[in-house]
């Protein structure tokens, strides 16, 4: 008997989530919770003239917004506003957890931080992101501060996306995991605080291990996993597993691939890395794309690097 993704309950089917959060992590949090199969709702401020809403990422990037909130019931109320209040509490006490993304002072001054709600609301979780913790939770930041401070900006390039904000999204959906398992046990919410700080600090750790620096496996050392340029494009290859090292020396005529432990001794040499870069730079990425299938070596060719010839 087959199965469909139907068949099978989301793990949060049945739970409602309350998001008060802006911008990326908080909506992103939501959609996973969504994904996951909660009853999502957002309660956002009424937005101002000629704009579809007042979080920030609806005028950034609005199909950004769309995909964030897809599925998502969007309520608005003004929580400074006593009618804007009495929708809040109406919308807390049938929530189970809370998604707040405010400075602490902020989170008081709306009754929204747990002081304010574990008596009101005992069974209510809140998952509080902030930019980092304790007692810095105060302290101005966004994705790239946090990740300047985890050393992942070494230039004056910006990151290719916003790594801070989107793994403390995934770790405040798993906070809302964690407080349903603990509300499972003890009958009561708990509060979780997410600090986008640490979830950059956390992406860091390959880098802080040294694996990702330049002479690290996964930073360049390794002649099978690096981004070559081909005939027609480049070639991210991640041949990282003696066996596919063996394959990749093979492919490429590298003598001396006897054996997949042999192959990976060959892949920190330099006449390795330059018999890899000599060969797929003769080659176009249809023929490195039959390669990879014929011989099972994981790759993924890309077009040319933009803005060059």
């Amino acid at each position: 008997m087959t199965t469909s993704p139907q068949d099978h309950p989301g793990a949060l089917d049945g739970v409602r989530v309350l998001s008060l959060a802006l911008n990326m992590p908080g909506p992103a949090a939501l959609m996973r919770c969504r994904q996951m199969g909660a009853h999502c709702t957002k309660l956002e401020a009424p937005p101002p003239p000629n704009a579809k809403s007042s979080d920030p990422m609806g005028a950034y990037n609005p199909p950004a917004y769309a995909q964030l909130h897809e599925g998502v019931n969007i309520a608005l109320a003004d929580l400074k506003s006593a009618e804007g209040q009495a929708t809040l509490q109406a919308l807390l006490a049938q929530t189970d957890v809370l998604i707040t993304s405010f400075r602490p002072s902020a989170s008081a001054r709306l009754g929204v931080d747990w002081a304010s709600l574990q008596p009101r609301y005992p069974r209510l979780s809140l998952v509080e992101i902030v930019g980092a913790p304790g007692e810095r939770a105060g302290e101005p930041g966004h994705d790239l501060t946090y990740l300047a401070e985890a050393g992942l900006v070494p230039g004056l390039a910006l990151p290719p996306t916003l790594y801070a904000d989107m793994a403390g999204s995934l770790m405040a959906s798993e906070a809302v995991l964690q407080a349903l398992l603990r509300r499972a046990a003890s009958g009561r919410g708990s509060r979780f605080e997410v600090a986008l700080s640490v979830a950059a600090q956390y992406v860091a750790l390959p880098h802080g291990w040294g694996l990702t620096q330049p002479n690290g496996t996964v930073g360049g050392a390794h002649a099978g996993y690096r981004v070559y340029a081909c005939a027609d494009g480049r070639v991210a290859v991640a041949a990282l597993e003696p066996h596919f090292a063996q394959r990749l020396c093979q492919a490429v005529g590298v003598p001396g691939a006897d054996s997949p432990q042999a192959a990976l001794a060959l892949m920190f040499r330099s006449a390795t890395h330059h018999a890899v870069a000599e060969y797929f730079g003769r080659h176009t990425r249809e023929q490195l794309e039959r390669l990879a299938g014929a011989q099972d070596i994981p790759l993924h060719t890309l077009p040319p690097k933009e803005g060059s010839e």
